[in-house]
């Protein structure tokens, strides 16, 4: 009787953990409000302005079950505008130091990249989640060297949603391996949305002795350049093997698509942001987002 009763008040719980995850929302994620800083693991840190905020793994990761995206399989970090007008994911790749001596390819990339997009559609498929097409460049990529900064911009569609998603990508060069962000927006927003993104990368820091700047003689260097960053880095490597469905598999992770509706949590969200206690909210520099 003692064992039934204990199965039972186990189910229960189970049951209402069930009820619980079905109904949590963007805006019950652990959201840090700024002012403050977002750490991004050991690697680096981002300035969180007022009118910001910034999820940590755990959170980014329920962030993208919420809005049925793939997981990437990498711990992720959110920096996103309150009325979620624009969500930036941040993670880093530890694959040694990229050397960016070498010249890219637009036309080349975008073959490469919508193919192994079409080959990802099978296992989206078999997921039961709506086909991603490339439908072409927003941004054709673009180097900086002065702040080793590699930033392009796909134009995606889900093959059933009635408009398209960009998927805005910057590579921010470090040491010892690369900073991935995407940013996610709706065309109509783009231009505001990347030009807002922008004026945040100046409080975007690598820790102390891990920029570009800090590479050393013995220090393991990337066996790809800036050309790989775009297709994806050893995935890429591996399709020049003749294994061009790891490129799938990696493009299948790496797409966001932007929800119809996720935007209009921006009134919740801004409703949420308001009501916060930042005194309380805001965790000390060094435990943000962790």
């Amino acid at each position: 009787m003692k064992h039934l009763q204990a199965l039972f008040a186990f189910a229960c719980l189970f049951l209402s953990n069930m009820v619980f995850a079905q109904e949590k929302k963007i805006e019950d994620l652990p959201w840090v409000v700024g002012p403050t800083k977002g750490q991004i693991g050991a690697n680096a840190s981002i300035q969180v302005p007022e009118g910001y905020a910034f999820l940590g793994p755990d959170g980014a990761k329920e962030f993208n079950r919420i809005t049925e995206n793939p997981e990437s399989g990498v711990e992720e970090y959110i920096l996103a505008k309150q009325d979620l007008s624009w969500i930036a994911f941040f993670s880093f790749d530890l694959v040694g130091y990229v050397k960016d001596d070498e010249k890219l390819d637009a036309d080349a990339l975008l073959s490469s990249v919508t193919e192994g997009t079409e080959a990802a559609n099978e296992e989206r498929k078999e997921n039961g989640w709506d086909p991603i097409h490339v439908t072409g460049w927003s941004f054709k990529p673009q180097y900086d060297g002065t702040i080793k900064s590699l930033e392009w911009a796909f134009r995606l569609k889900g093959e059933h949603s009635n408009g398209e998603t960009i998927n805005y990508n910057t590579r921010l060069l470090g040491r010892r391996g690369v900073m991935q962000v995407l940013l996610l927006t709706s065309p109509e927003q783009l231009q505001a949305s990347v030009a807002d993104f922008k004026s945040k990368l100046p409080g975007f820091a690598f820790t102390a002795g891990e920029s570009y700047a800090d590479f050393r003689a013995g220090d393991h260097v990337a066996e790809y350049g800036l050309a790989a960053l775009v297709t994806g880095g050893a995935a890429a490597v591996a399709a020049k093997k003749g294994l061009f469905a790891v490129i799938g598999v990696f493009l299948l992770k790496m797409w966001k698509l932007l929800l119809v509706g996720v935007v209009a949590f921006g009134a919740s969200i801004r409703k949420f942001f308001g009501g916060k206690d930042k005194k309380a909210d805001a965790a000390p520099d060094k435990d943000a987002g962790t």
